[in-house]
């Protein structure tokens, strides 16, 4: 028998749908491996899925990515759904302060074709919610930033606001410009932020190449990419998807290889992936896979709160904005995305939501659509066809000073046994893009235990 035979003949499960799963079973079935994938729920995409809603379908929250996710633009590419996720030809972000004197003003964070650092200094030279002290020191802070090693470990054990203040910062700095785009993307606040993970954010996103920064975002549903077109990649490369399927157990067997004990079936494998969250992870994992196990639980999560509402005419001629002075942070139209033809469809992503997350419906409803007509006139006097609400309360791991010490990388202490998730060591925040570098990770450190290899789609992390 040829090593190709040999290596045709060993199995591979991976256990979880999300991103990482996906990306793990696409990459070792790739290699020729094959594969099992095992998923609870009766989807794919983890937690960046779609739903129905009447005639409506409806992400569960609005999820962007930035040019720099390299990663999660392979993902693209590989389900054939770059083109239904295009990215911005250049970064221009919206923001509007509904709190400024004089009335609501404008601002927008937009870059040129210039080389990095000066393809952002028009824009924050030009930045109206700050003085012209305060983009001065911004300037300052992120030469300084820029000189850091997001991997120092000195880094991740303090927090961002306290690094901000020894560099200078106004409270109204970190709000305006800071917090606006770090709260977004590490779903926590400058005081509750690795400064590490800060660090790597800033510095990848807007000083590593002017269109780092360029956002892009899926113009269908998303799980139309993270389910159905996934779905299509993993059964052309020949990956067996089970939905609907939990896995009980995760043992060795006499032999050495692998048992994993699902609803109604027992799999044999040489290799597994466990592409979970970091509690289910936990709850899965057998005695000794970690040194200690139990490290994972203090992982903390973060909420995400999305509102949802649908007017009967358009009120916002702009596909995303960024809000200031108001409890509203991000605003996207879903209108198109969602199937709607007759009025406006609207997504409030609100990150770092622990204070809202289990408030009543009525209770948000009452808060947010007079903050919507403040910053929207065309909403005064709209009607509101329907309004509801989203909540991921695990959405991410939270990126709390010291969390890069817990996060596990792909290896256990078990032979064939792996971790790929968000929440593992990839270097990223909880995003789409550390979800399936983690499944790079774990897919490649199973192929090669297996006597395979499989060139790394990213040179830069290969």
């Amino acid at each position: 028998m040829t090593d190709v035979d040999i290596t045709r003949s060993r199995h591979a499960v991976v256990i979880g749908g999300g991103l990482a799963g996906v990306t793990a079973a696409l990459q070792i079935a790739d290699a020729g491996v094959r594969v099992t994938l095992l998923e609870s729920r009766p989807r794919l995409g983890g937690l960046a899925f779609s739903f129905r809603r009447g005639d409506l379908t409806v992400d569960n929250g609005q999820h962007v990515y930035l040019r720099c996710c390299t990663a999660y633009r392979w993902f693209l590419d590989r389900v054939d759904g770059a083109r239904l996720a295009p990215v911005q030809d250049r970064l221009d972000v919206p923001v509007l302060d509904v709190a400024a004197k004089g009335g609501p003003r404008l601002g927008r964070l937009r870059r040129t074709a210039l080389p990095v650092p000066l393809h952002l200094a028009a824009s924050l030279a030009g930045y109206a919610h700050l003085s012209l002290r305060e983009r001065a020191g911004v300037a300052r802070a992120a030469l300084a930033l820029n000189r850091l090693d997001p991997a120092d470990p000195a880094l991740d054990g303090i927090d961002f606001a306290t690094w901000l203040g020894r560099h200078g910062q106004s409270r109204r700095a970190v709000a305006a410009l800071w917090d606006l785009v770090g709260v977004a993307t590490l779903n926590a606040r400058a005081p509750e932020a690795s400064m590490g993970l800060a660090a790597m954010v800033f510095k990848t996103g807007l000083l590593s190449e002017p269109g780092a920064a360029d956002i892009g975002w899926s113009h269908v549903p998303l799980g139309e990419l993270h389910d159905t077109l996934a779905r299509k990649a993993l059964d052309a490369a020949g990956v067996r998807t089970e939905l609907s399927t939990r896995v009980r157990e995760i043992s060795r067997s006499e032999d050495g290889r692998w048992q994993v004990d699902a609803d109604g079936e027992q799999l044999e494998a040489d290799s597994v992936v466990l592409a979970v969250a970091q509690r289910e992870a936990h709850a899965l994992l057998p005695d000794g896979a970690l040194v200690d196990r139990d490290r994972l639980l203090d992982i903390d999560t973060a909420p995400i709160l999305n509102v949802h509402v649908v007017y009967d005419r358009k009120v916002l001629r702009r596909p995303f904005f960024a809000a200031l002075g108001t409890p509203v942070q991000w605003v996207f139209d879903r209108t198109e995305a969602s199937g709607l033809k007759d009025g406006q469809y609207l997504a409030l992503s609100q990150s770092a939501a622990q204070d809202e997350i289990d408030e009543p419906v009525a209770a948000l409803r009452s808060r947010y659509l007079p903050e919507l007509e403040r910053l929207l006139p065309a909403a005064r006097g709209a009607g509101v066809r329907d309004f509801f609400v989203t909540r991921e309360r695990t959405a991410t791991f939270a990126p709390a000073p010291g969390v890069g010490r817990l996060r596990p990388d792909a290896h256990t202490r078990a032979p064939g046994l792996y971790l790929a998730g968000a929440w593992t060591a990839t270097g990223w925040p909880a995003t789409m893009e550390s979800a399936v570098r983690s499944g790079f990770s774990a897919a490649g450190a199973a192929l090669l235990a297996l006597g395979r290899r499989l060139e790394h789609p990213l040179k830069e992390a290969a």
